[in-house]
């Protein structure tokens, strides 16, 4: 059976973020350091445990991290995804 949903327009990462941002009031939003340890960390997971590992595993970063202050968040993300790879 045919899908006839319409497909949604994509919106470009750099607005969708923005627009995650503004909702969550996150002013500070996600740096490009921090966007990179958590798809590090994302692709981590998913591939040493199962898929869903990796939303879970980047919430639990978030949460940890949302303690620290915004200037430290991206090293700790870096810290975390060199502790999870595989040695």
């Amino acid at each position: 059976m045919p899908d006839d949903r319409p497909t949604p327009e994509r919106i470009p990462l750099a607005d969708w973020l923005k627009d995650l941002a503004d909702s969550l009031e996150l002013p500070e939003g996600v740096t490009e350091e921090e966007q990179t340890a958590l798809l590090d960390i994302a692709r981590i997971a998913a591939h040493t445990s199962e898929r869903v590992a990796a939303p879970i595993t980047t919430f639990m970063a978030g949460i940890a991290c949302a303690k620290l202050p915004p200037t430290e968040r991206g090293a700790a993300l870096r810290s975390l995804a060199d502790q999870l790879e595989p040695k």
